[in-house]
């Protein structure tokens, strides 16, 4: 038997209309995922004009703000990696994951070439994702510990998943102007959730040099100086609670630098100061 093929959803772009933003049933989607350019949405006029979160989630995919990264996710794409020849690639921006009325927000880095890129879901299909997964289904907020493609069942209690930078980057490193300009798509999702969010686990250094100046923008007082990153790292912003972890990438996991009790030991911290504990 072959390897399972992951399923390609509708999801809606963005229309030439900028004050509707979503594409309309029917446009054409170019090969591996691409959009038709002149139906690209704007994250700038997109982040803040969404009315939902579904809104949200569909402009995002159509986004071709970066060149340096919708040529690579395309490549990427188009080549696939051997392992994964079946697949047909999501090759698009990858939304957020999770419910709309969150009250705890994982923040990344970005999706990665073979996983989130193949799958079209955050950390879904890779080492990393197999770590943050396997955790939050520990701490009672992931239904399953494992995530494979995105109709595998998977699903988050209160909990949403999403990065600073919605394409896979060359060598998993985003540009700091390629983190600037997705940053609306952040701050429109942080508007969206504040009613409802209490909690913020940032993994990573880059995450948390996304994740402050989007927060303070979406109106939380944070200070200034902004706190430097460390894992461990808890900030107090009234209503909302900020911790730093290092990031479930392979080199930290296999290295020790992260181990599987330092991370449960912050996604529990963060369920209960989201209201989550079980």
């Amino acid at each position: 038997m072959g390897r399972r093929k992951a399923h390609r959803t509708d999801r809606t772009g963005s229309g030439r209309d900028r004050t509707a933003r979503l594409r309309q049933p029917g446009e054409r989607r170019g090969s591996c995922g691409t959009m038709d350019p002149m139906n690209e949405t704007d994250p700038v006029l997109d982040g803040a004009a969404a009315r939902g979160m579904a809104e949200l989630d569909a402009a995002v995919t159509g986004c071709r703000a970066c060149p340096r990264l919708v040529a690579w996710r395309e490549e990427v794409a188009r080549e696939r990696r051997a392992a994964f020849a079946s697949w047909e690639y999501w090759g698009r921006p990858v939304p957020g994951f999770g419910p709309a009325d969150a009250r705890l927000l994982v923040i990344g880095l970005a999706p990665a070439a073979h996983g989130g890129n193949r799958t079209g879901r955050m950390f879904t299909g890779d080492r990393s994702g197999d770590v943050l997964y396997a955790a939050l289904h520990a701490v009672g907020l992931a239904s399953q510990a494992t995530a494979t493609y995105r109709d595998d069942g998977l699903a988050l209690r209160g909990v949403r998943v999403t990065a600073p930078v919605h394409c896979a980057p060359p060598a998993n490193k985003p540009t700091p102007a390629e983190r600037a300009t997705c940053r609306p798509w952040l701050l429109g999702e942080l508007r969206l959730l504040r009613p409802h969010l209490r909690a913020v686990v940032v993994l990573g250094a880059f995450g948390w040099q996304s994740a402050l100046p989007a927060l303070a923008e979406a109106g939380w007082d944070v200070p200034r100086p902004r706190p430097a990153f460390g894992h461990g790292v808890r900030l107090d912003l009234g209503d909302l609670r900020v911790f730093g972890c290092y990031h479930v990438s392979q080199r930290n996991t296999f290295t020790g630098r992260l181990t599987p009790d330092m991370l449960l030991d912050v996604l529990g911290a963060a369920r209960d100061a989201a209201g989550l504990a079980p």
